[in-house]
């Protein structure tokens, strides 16, 4: 057999073996491994595996990712997302709707410090959910906004999405974030135009919640403003040079955890339980990469990246199609496979055919980044339903129906991205020059 159809035989043995229920980065692993080791020998290929997964393991560079989940779950533990809900319930909950605004404002701000979409699903699931049971919210608008707003820390800094899609393509991870903000903060405009419309049209979806006095509202700024000064601290000393994606994961972490620690907000067991679920996570995104750097390094051999990369370019088609295409497929794929084992495992073929045709590679993040954020919503892999369908017990029908309308900011951003690619690269340009 030639080598391009061992390569295809292994891609489809993925596929396969992972719809058995297999862990995608251990079916990468053992995929390649076979692979490789096919085409050249046995012992090449357990020289392959021994180097790449001591390659990834032993990494200082790959450190940015359990940093970055640690610091989002002790400020998930520490309830640092529920006081941001209560700061913008108090300035916005009085108007129809207004408690689900909040919800989305609390989330985005929430996300400065906190890289994981479930996490946030989960903590707005518990913290905002019964609050628009208790002023009458239709479970529809409550719960599709929960789940939705999740979405936005595949996008906004600093997302674990960004720094995987970072290491894959050797992009740097600080372009990365201030790629993610501008687009991030565009989609949850969005959102509120969506609550505010939708609530307009049908004024029973969200009725109105009490009025805070002046007083009171800025009286919960303090909260809003400590998590706005480490998520400066992050991102403006990465920005100036100050510190690496790893140090700035470091401060931040430590930044987060001394508040928590100085407020009397994290007890031992939430900093086990912080503790313990970001070794989790940590543990199963670096699986992840070591896995596909295996496969990689088999499907680099049977030269299919490239050869898919000349095929996709040699299409008579407009490139803006062609993206299109592939970015069908990334979302189709992802609705099938975990969002994150897909983007894994399909960036290394198409990112070559994207270059070539001339795309920006951190445009072509942002726009991967929105394809995975509708892919944690839609069925049947939407990860962020099943966990608000899991802390609020409200039926996935019910879900479903207050997702769909937030997709159409999803959709909109895309749009707007294809049309005006200055979104995701001014921040960038202007300030990682």
């Amino acid at each position: 057999m030639s080598e391009v159809v061992v390569g295809i035989i292994g891609l489809t043995l993925v596929l396969i073996l992972f719809l058995t229920g297999i862990e995608l980065g251990f079916v990468m692993a053992l995929v390649g491994f076979l692979g490789f080791s096919y085409i050249v020998s046995l012992k090449a290929g357990l020289n392959l595996l021994a180097k790449d997964f001591f390659d990834v393991f032993a990494s200082y560079g790959f450190t940015v990712i359990p940093l970055f989940v640690l610091m989002g779950q002790i400020a998930f533990n520490a309830g640092i997302a529920k006081r941001l809900y209560d700061s913008a319930y108090k300035f916005i909950g009085h108007i129809p709707g207004g408690l689900a605004m909040a919800t989305v404002v609390g989330a985005t701000v929430f996300k400065a410090i906190c890289g994981s979409s479930p996490a946030t699903a989960a903590t707005f699931a518990s913290v905002a959910v019964p609050e628009m049971d208790r002023y009458n919210y239709d479970k529809k608008l409550s719960a599709g906004i929960v789940a939705t707003v999740g979405t936005l820390g595949i996008l906004m800094p600093p997302s674990v999405t960004l720094i995987i899609f970072g290491i894959i393509t050797e992009q740097s991870i600080g372009k990365l974030f201030l790629a993610g903000i501008l687009p991030g903060l565009m989609i949850a405009f969005f959102f509120i135009c969506i609550i505010f419309v939708w609530c307009k049209v049908n004024p029973s979806l969200g009725p109105k919640g009490e009025k805070s006095t002046w007083k009171k509202r800025v009286a919960s700024l303090p909260e809003v403003l400590w998590v706005v000064f480490i998520f400066l601290l992050v991102i403006g000393g990465l920005m100036n040079g100050f510190f690496t994606p790893t140090e700035a994961g470091s401060v931040g972490t430590f930044a987060v955890l001394a508040l928590s620690v100085i407020k009397r907000d994290l007890g031992f067991k939430e900093y086990v339980k912080a503790m313990v679920e970001s070794l989790r996570t940590a543990c199963m995104v670096l699986m992840l990469i070591a896995g596909s750097t295996v496969l990689g390094h088999f499907l680099a051999r049977t030269k299919i990246p490239m050869i898919a990369a000349d095929w996709i370019i040699s299409l008579p088609l407009n490139r803006n199609l062609i993206m299109i295409i592939i970015g069908i497929i990334y979302l189709v794929g992802g609705s099938f496979i975990d969002d994150l084992a897909f983007l894994v495992l399909a960036t290394p073929i198409f990112y070559p055919a994207i270059i070539k045709l001339g795309y920006d590679p951190l445009w072509f993040g942002m726009i991967i980044a929105i394809t995975v954020m509708i892919g944690v919503v839609i069925p049947p892999v939407a990860i962020n339903v099943f966990v608000v369908r899991a802390i609020t017990k409200i039926p996935f029908n019910v879900i479903y129906s207050g997702v769909y309308p937030f997709l159409l900011s999803l959709l909109f951003c895309a749009f707007l991205l294809f049309l005006f690619p200055q979104i995701a690269t001014i921040l960038p340009n202007m300030f990682m020059r």
